[in-house]
């Protein structure tokens, strides 16, 4: 029986290529490498790979068929090229070292390195790191830590002993800030009949029904809060897929489902703020802005740090306040005394 010549084209990872024209039988068999130790780091450029990468092709008579066979070398080896080896001198002789590069997390720079800016730096000299503070030196700190163009907003940042996984402690709740927001608050108002009109004189921005509703589904969001009688639920429950990424779905624990309309409306207007601990158990509430005094700012710290403190959750074990800190929109945080919040006491009502 005439076998038919074979074209081998044998590729390592030397820089030689072979091309050899012999005759070989159709089926191939490897042998592994002898007991020998293999040349892996025999020198800095160049090193050996079992098994072997084979190209073959055949000739027939009938036409021309090509017949390709791939050897994929073991763990790592088809990386090879893409690996950065790296020859350090030691006292014994050469050692080749292969890097991978890093990827996902591991490829971002440690928080120790990360570079702030000269704004930042220079104002995150006002205050020592990890260090607390009483209440008063906080909010003077945090006024002094506003050093941008616009009107920066104040922020209480409240790390609560809660898991919101378990339905018993979970935190969801409002807080009206005697001093006001700072901010204009547009509310709308879904409603129908006899409510109608009431909305409107108690002073809301948008008033509607079944209209507002194919608004607010056609993109329209012209709005901060949406309140809603309870009769508008069935009807509301179609934009839970719009509203409710945006937190502005209403909800009776955050006082926007209520048959009390103008109550809504003024509360809203003059500084009711929600609030809702996120899945790692902690509390992000403004609670002015930094040109407010420092008396208004106490003040409706205090109203916020009595909310949390009022709504604590059935299920909450153990201790409840963890840490508290404050900061200005663009400035860095200040740590807060827990006890000294929780007991403070403001100079008027001394």
């Amino acid at each position: 029986m005439a076998v038919a010549p074979f074209n081998v084209k044998i590729l390592s990872v030397h820089s030689h290529e072979f091309d050899h024209t012999t005759t070989m039988p159709s089926s191939l068999s490897f042998n592994p490498p002898t007991a020998r130790k293999p040349n892996f780091f025999a020198s800095a450029k160049t090193f050996s790979v079992y098994p072997l990468v084979l190209q073959c092709s055949r000739e027939s008579n009938n036409g021309h068929f090509l017949k390709s066979l791939g050897v994929a070398a073991l763990a790592t080896e088809s990386e090879v090229a893409e690996e950065v080896v790296e020859q350090q001198e030691t006292d014994g002789g050469g050692v080749a070292v292969a890097t991978k590069p890093k990827k996902g997390k591991a490829a971002l720079p440690l928080k120790r390195d990360r570079t702030r800016s000269k704004r930042f730096l220079e104002i995150q000299k006002l205050r020592e790191n990890k260090m607390e503070y009483d209440l008063k030196t906080a909010i003077s700190l945090l006024k002094q830590s506003a050093s941008t163009r616009f009107v920066e907003t104040a922020e209480a940042h409240f790390r609560l002993n809660i898991d919101p996984k378990y339905n018993d402690q979970q935190l969801r709740a409002t807080v009206n800030l005697p001093k006001g927001t700072g901010q204009t608050v547009k509310v709308a108002v879904l409603t129908q009949g006899e409510k109608f009109d009431e909305a409107k004189n108690a002073g809301a921005d948008l008033v509607g029904g079944e209209d507002l509703i194919a608004q607010i589904k056609g993109g329209f969001m012209d709005f901060d809060k949406l309140i809603a009688t309870p009769d508008m639920m069935p009807k509301v429950a179609s934009l839970g897929k719009i509203l409710g990424p945006r937190g502005l779905m209403p909800n009776p624990k955050a006082g926007t489902v209520t048959t009390n309309i103008p109550q809504a409306i003024e509360e809203f207007k003059k500084g009711k703020v929600e609030f809702r601990a996120d899945k790692t158990g902690i509390v992000h509430l403004p609670f002015g802005k930094i040109d407010f005094s420092e008396e208004d700012l106490i003040i409706n710290f205090l109203a916020a740090v009595k909310s949390v403190e009022a709504n604590k959750p059935s299920g909450a074990k153990g201790v409840y306040w963890k840490s508290a800190h404050i900061c200005s929109s663009m400035g860095p945080s200040i740590r807060l005394n827990i006890k000294d919040i929780l007991d403070y006491k403001p100079p008027s009502s001394a």
